[in-house]
């Protein structure tokens, strides 16, 4: 890849290569948060963050944590072209002004003893507080430090280990299945998990803990990853917020120049553009070949 120098350091001359011509306008966000992408894995929907990366703008762009998977990537390399798009995207954002900060999760882990630095315009932090345009204090965590709180719910058991491991396998199957008939990704596992009582259970015992801290922080509210389960929630004087994953439902927070905060599905949204051109949604990258038994990833 050719090298440019610039002042004292050298850059890759991609950074500064033009956009594409696009065919619809970029959205324009105050701040995103996206998180638990698990870069390195089978289970990734990089091409579907890819296509959301390249659709915005905005001035600040938070990585809640499990970016890439290092526990993964420690039992045996899986690096496809998308990931690495998705890597030079994030650098492009940070090289042309987007403030992007990282906060390390559990599976990234690796990155926490950076926290305070920055490589390539991007932060890494333990944990962060994000002012709103409207002046709300917000506390950024990956969430993983609220395990301990209801770590050995029953549900947790099946969802951790091989049965959860089998359900990220039959997505790729069976999205593979649904590209060849020009149906739009859906994710099986989120489905399961949204209606298996224990996990419902579970889910608000999380969001419940991660509110207790953010009231003890004296904050207004808390924006967290780690569960895969998008969530805008009031609890008490708190608003809990999750932004989801790209392992299953492919959602994002987003927040307004107001300061107004929403939850991007950009599963569905690509599965109403795709309805209403009579045309396939995008949908994850990975091709039947492309099955091998999967950690669960939260």
């Amino acid at each position: 890849m050719p090298i440019r120098p610039t002042g004292d350091k050298s850059l890759p001359a991609w950074l500064d290569l033009p956009e594409p011509r696009g065919f619809r306008p970029k959205r324009r966000y105050r701040t995103v948060w996206i998180s638990d992408i698990h870069l390195g894995t089978r289970g990734c929907n990089a091409e579907m963050l890819l296509d959301f990366l390249r659709s915005i703008e905005c001035e600040t762009l938070y990585l809640v944590g499990d970016i890439v998977d290092g526990w993964r990537l420690r039992k045996g390399w899986y690096w496809p072209d998308a990931h690495n798009e998705v890597v030079r995207r994030v650098l492009k954002l940070a090289h042309r002004g987007t403030h992007v900060v990282l906060v390390a999760g559990n599976h990234d882990e690796m990155l926490r003893p950076y926290a305070g630095m920055s490589f390539g315009g991007v932060e890494v932090a333990l944990e962060a507080i994000h002012v709103t345009a409207d002046g709300r204090r917000l506390l950024i965590t990956h969430g993983d430090g609220f395990d301990q709180v209801v770590l050995y719910a029953r549900w947790l058991a099946f969802l951790g280990d091989k049965a959860y491991s089998l359900l990220l396998r039959l997505n790729v199957v069976l999205n593979s299945v649904r590209r060849r008939f020009k149906l739009p990704y859906w994710s099986l596992s989120a489905y399961l998990k949204k209606r298996v009582k224990n996990a419902v259970q579970f889910i608000g015992a999380f969001e419940d803990a991660v509110a207790h801290a953010a009231r003890d922080r004296q904050v207004d509210g808390v924006v967290c990853g780690h569960i895969h389960s998008a969530e805008i929630r009031q609890i008490g004087e708190i608003t809990y917020y999750n932004d989801g994953d790209w392992v299953e439902s492919c959602t994002a927070l987003v927040e307004d120049h107001t300061g107004a905060m929403a939850i991007v599905d950009w599963a569905a949204e690509n599965r109403t553009a795709a309805a209403a051109k009579g045309a396939p949604a995008s949908t994850t990258s990975e091709t039947e070949n492309d099955i091998a038994p999967e950690k669960e990833p939260a």
